[in-house]
């Protein structure tokens, strides 16, 4: 991954907190267990902060994640959906949406093929 954007999501990594406070769920959608299979039947659980702060703390358990995710600019990548509970992501370009303690981010990946 080039140095820009993309790079500072990378250098924002966030640690779980010991305690277990002010944490975030993550789901996705299985496809994406097929490119990172060591995240399959866990628990997601990171610190709560902004978009760009859940997806970094989830390189740290996968790594690569973050460059699937998102693309050379650090803006999401146009197959991929994130949600905030039950709303879309409004910041699809620096991430900035706020996840707040005891909330749930969904990933989608769209599919397609013929």
């Amino acid at each position: 991954m080039k140095p820009g954007n993309a790079w500072v999501i990378i250098s924002r990594l966030c640690i779980p907190c010991a305690l277990g406070e002010h944490m975030v769920t993550v789901e996705m959608t299985s496809h994406l267990y097929r490119f990172f299979p060591k995240l399959k039947d866990q628990d997601i659980k990171v610190e709560a902060g902004s978009v760009a702060d859940v997806i970094a703390a989830i390189e740290i358990l996968a790594p690569g994640f973050c460059h699937y995710i998102v693309d050379e600019q650090g803006a999401v990548r146009r197959h991929v959906k994130l949600c905030i509970n039950d709303a879309l992501v409004v910041d699809r370009k620096t991430l900035s949406d706020q996840v707040n303690s005891g909330d749930t981010v969904f990933i989608f990946q769209a599919l397609s093929g013929g």
